[in-house]
């Protein structure tokens, strides 16, 4: 009798805890898989146990560790995000780790404690080549290009409702601007070879239907996607499993059967006419244009910087995409061995306009494993302007690196298009995630500036930063990739732009903005009030 009490109580209160978790929506584990899920907690709690003594140590684990997870949840949860004790890192010894050498005096900084902590773009996104939408980007970081169909309409909507309330923009990525693209922040429009929303029927390239796109939505920018880190010179594929009614609409494609896109682009075949499609295309849209590239053979960019120097056509931006950078699906041999690494193909690319005197005419934007504020440091140093993130911000919104982004089986509603998965993922309470995270790390990029002495992550140099080479030396970041004087640093009158202009911001005018992005994620039909102006400000 008493076992049979027992039992029942028990199954009592194992059907109570499995109601409760699926009414929930601060888990999304789970609210898909209820009481089993608790598991994975459990084992989380003394994950540090075991892999001290049984496992991995918290450095060991690829492509996020333990440690830099645990970075990302904690900032995006608005918890203590401090580590005790000391480094895990083997700093004596460890060869290329990055160190930053901070500053005994400074001038007056601003204010690194800021919960909103604005940081914004050291230049003028178009006004170079003088775009009529030109705009200074009020976010130094960005979500990175994530399709929907890669990742779950409820992921998109929870990252573009944190975009707009931290104020960052959001890259549609190649597969088109979907109705949750449209939840109030601001977005990069991706163009891919396969110009999902803006396609003709036989795949062509279409202008009209790109200028009705880009009419209909908060489109700041466009950006024309070269190649990818993950997979450069590989075409995308969605399986025609995932082709849902929804997807097929808004990518222009057939219903149910496989996408494939090209690898190469259709509306230009070299350097020149590619200038050509960039001018058209900021001509008939004014916004601020560039492209999206990882770095392989360098003919390409030194014919691009050559042609710009004529000053009669140009890009206004390029992102330089990192070899470890993420994907949804590649074959390994793309992901392990194809582009170079961040780091090494920023600088060079970097290099070939400073030699030519570019460096200010346009704007540098890094990603690729970027959105860990060591990293992001380095991208700055070398010369960066904005960084994006994208699989830090999916970490944010829920993601546990399952790795099975590709077997559309993602167990947090991430990256699938199962319904049943993405349902456990809640947009309202993981977009402010996903906003306490954005600004988290810029916060932690003012702190970090403050400490080499600068106002502004921009305004550190690629001196500030050794790396390490062996167990006893370490060589400046501007020696180990060739960096001659100056290179890697803004050019005077915007560096002392940019450090007026985050000296005298008001208060007050913060506030305003930042009640301005709240409002727009409410009432995300709706356009905020106020006339932008070029220097990002509000009138």
């Amino acid at each position: 009798m008493r076992v049979r009490s027992i039992g029942a109580a028990t199954a009592t209160a194992l059907a109570l805890m499995a109601a409760r978790d699926l009414i929930q929506k601060k888990h999304a584990l789970l609210r898909n898989f209820p009481v089993v899920g608790h598991a994975r907690y459990l084992l989380e709690t003394i994950g540090p146990e075991l892999r001290q003594y049984i496992v991995t140590s918290n450095e060991e684990e690829r492509p996020f560790s333990r440690d830099q997870r645990t970075w990302i949840y904690a900032s995006a949860k608005g918890e203590n995000n401090y580590f005790g004790f000391g480094t895990d890192v083997d700093v004596e010894h460890v060869q290329g780790h990055a160190y930053l050498k901070q500053r005994t005096f400074a001038d007056t900084l601003p204010d690194a404690q800021d919960p909103q902590a604005p940081l914004p773009s050291a230049k003028v996104l178009g006004g170079p080549r003088g775009r009529a939408r030109a705009f200074r980007p009020a976010s130094v970081v960005n979500i990175s290009a994530m399709s929907f169909g890669s990742l779950s309409g409820a992921a998109i909507t929870a990252l573009n409702k944190g975009a707009a309330l931290a104020g960052t923009m959001q890259n549609t990525g190649e597969g088109g601007l979907s109705p949750y693209h449209r939840n109030g922040g601001d977005l990069v429009l991706q163009i891919g070879t396969a110009y999902f929303g803006c396609r003709n029927k036989d795949g062509s390239f279409n202008l009209d239907k790109l200028k009705d796109v880009v009419a209909s939505a908060p489109v700041k920018a466009i950006e024309i996607k070269l190649s990818q880190g993950a997979k450069p010179g590989l075409g995308g594929m969605l399986p025609g499993a995932k082709v849902t009614p929804e997807i097929a609409e808004i990518r222009g494609i057939p219903l149910g059967k496989d996408c494939a896109s090209p690898s190469r682009h259709t509306a230009f075949s070299d350097v020149d006419s590619m200038l050509d499609f960039v001018e058209l295309l900021a001509t008939e849209t004014g916004l601020p244009v560039g492209v999206k590239s990882a770095v392989g053979e360098m003919d390409f960019w030194q014919e691009l910087a050559t042609l710009m120097a004529r000053g009669d056509r140009g890009v206004d931006f390029v992102t330089i995409d990192g070899g470890e950078g993420g994907t949804g699906a590649a074959p390994l041999i793309f992901t392990d061995s194809v582009s170079l690494p961040f780091r090494m193909g920023f600088s060079r690319v970097y290099a070939t306009f400073a030699e030519l005197g570019l460096s200010d005419d346009l704007t540098f934007i890094g990603s690729g494993k970027l959105g860990l504020p060591e990293n992001a440091a380095v991208a700055f140093a070398l010369g960066a302007d904005m960084i994006n993130v994208g699989r830090e911000a999916m970490l944010s919104i829920g993601c546990i690196q399952s790795q099975k982004c590709h077997t559309d089986r993602c167990p947090t509603g991430v990256a699938t298009q199962k319904p049943w998965l993405a349902r456990g993922l809640d947009p309202t309470s993981k977009a402010t995630r996903a906003a306490v995270y954005l600004r988290t790390l810029r916060k932690e990029l003012m702190k970090v500036s403050a400490a080499v002495g600068v106002a502004h992550p921009a305004l550190i140099t690629a001196t500030d930063i050794e790396i390490m080479n062996g167990d006893y030396d370490a060589r400046a970041l501007a020696g180990v990739y060739g960096y001659k004087d100056g290179w890697g640093e803004l050019g005077p009158h915007l560096a002392d732009e940019i450090t007026a202009l985050l000296a005298t911001k008001p208060t007050s005018v913060q506030k305003s903005a930042a009640s301005l992005i709240t409002r727009r994620v409410l009432d995300s039909d709706s356009r905020p009030a106020g006339v932008e102006r070029d220097d990002g400000s509000l009138a």
